[in-house]
């Protein structure tokens, strides 16, 4: 009754990850969610619901609190300590609703509880008005990413990261040795202090920023708003030779090759230097330059490096 995890069409459903080891309380709520038109994974222990949430990545999970082994606290845990599933809302099902377990439903990461026996009317209107925030935040997230614009929250207390954007992650990987869903330590020691400057004073005007290089490429953070109690909003830009070949032969409208000899005109080469690092010959690369002038509406070289240097220093800042 669930559908291969390498299948799934997320562009025409939601998917809701159902964790519970009574057959006939999975039974209840796969029914009542498939009528309702959403796509359908089940669990019937802990160890399964971290493999499938990992696998398929759910939209919100529906947990069951109590189950042999792992019960649904430790799965909630563990779930938000990973990057690729810290996102996802989890609703917990639990029978028992003195203080004790409520608060740590909430504590373990949960959102929202419903209390059985389930009743599957209920359970739609709690998924529906918890998925609409998540679905919001998701396009967010993706749009940021889309735009070259990754984006993370960094928590203050322990150097959690409770959410990133699957652009964040890689570029954390790339940039840092450190786990999964963990700010690198020089990371947070800036966060850190920068939160506690910005906190300090009025809000507004430039965030904060700091970079770390690697090998040609620079990855930006810069610091925006608190998104919560001690946690903190991230964005991070990668600029590298790559980046701004590709930019500045956009912006100018020139060719891949054109693009790539103004570059380095920038970076203050002569033709004979571009020609080796492009494998062509001085006379190659200045007939192409004076293709380039008129592109730029310039004649001279100082012009069209003063023009597309302008245009560097603006995509740095950004």
């Amino acid at each position: 009754m669930t559908p291969m995890l390498d299948h799934l069409d997320r562009s025409r459903t939601d998917v809701v990850l159902i964790v519970d080891d009574v057959p006939d309380n999975l039974s209840l709520l796969h029914d009542a969610l498939d009528d309702a038109g959403y796509t359908v994974l089940v669990a019937t222990h802990g160890e399964a619901a971290l493999q499938r949430a990992s696998q398929a990545v759910p939209d919100i999970i529906l947990l069951d609190a109590l189950m042999p082994g792992m019960d649904g606290f430790e799965v909630a845990r563990r779930l938000k300590a990973q990057g690729e599933t810290s996102h996802i809302p989890i609703v917990f099902m639990t029978g028992l609703t003195d203080t004790e377990h409520v608060v740590s439903a909430f504590d373990a990461g949960g959102i929202d509880y419903v209390t059985k026996p389930i009743r599957p009317k209920e359970v739609l209107v709690r998924i529906q008005a918890h998925m609409q925030g998540a679905r919001q935040a998701r396009q967010a997230r993706n749009a940021l990413d889309a735009f070259g614009h990754a984006s993370v929250t960094i928590s203050l207390k322990d150097g959690r990261l409770p959410w990133q954007t699957p652009l964040a992650r890689q570029l954390l990987a790339r940039y840092f040795d450190a786990p999964d869903g963990v700010a690198p330590q020089e990371l947070l020691g800036w966060v850190r202090q920068a939160a506690s400057d910005r906190l300090g004073k009025a809000q507004g005007g430039t965030p904060p920023s700091w970079f770390v290089n690697q090998a040609g490429a620079r990855l930006t953070f810069a610091l925006h708003q608190p998104t919560g109690e001690e946690e903190w909003l991230l964005v991070m830009t990668e600029t590298s030779d790559r980046v701004l070949i590709e930019a500045i032969t956009q912006e100018f409208r020139l060719t891949a090759r054109e693009g790539e000899v103004l570059y380095w005109v920038v970076r203050g080469k002569t033709n004979r230097d571009i020609g080796d690092i492009l494998g062509s010959s001085p006379a190659t690369v200045k007939k192409q330059l004076e293709h380039i002038f008129p592109k730029l509406g310039v004649e001279t070289r100082t012009a069209a490096a003063g023009l597309a240097l302008s245009r560097v220093a603006q995509l740095k800042m950004r």
